[in-house]
């Protein structure tokens, strides 16, 4: 899975997002980005929280923002903008639900 996701992540010009794992209560995804890929801003519809698993990432919202390394999490609330940028490369796992 990981293989596959940087392969697609070689060619990109956004980060790259697969889904891990869906259940009815919960979902798992792994997000990659290239050094200064940005995931633009969004808003989940459920609590979620980002896990760094290789890298270093900005979680950006509203007029704060948080630098993220290896192993760090964040918490995101539901309906709060907020976007992703890389510093490096980086992969993250987000855990919805």
């Amino acid at each position: 899975m990981f293989k596959e996701i940087l392969q697609k992540l070689e060619n990109a010009a956004n980060p790259v997002a697969q889904v891990v794992q869906n259940t009815s209560c919960s979902k798992v995804m792994v997000i990659a980005f290239k050094k200064g890929m940005i995931l633009k801003e969004h808003k989940t519809d459920v609590p979620a929280k980002l896990l760094v698993i290789k890298g270093n990432v900005i979680y950006k919202e509203e007029n704060q923002q948080n630098e993220l390394f290896l192993y760090d999490e964040q918490e995101i609330q539901v309906a709060v903008l907020h976007s992703v940028e890389a510093l490096e490369d980086s992969l993250c796992l987000l855990f919805k639900g």
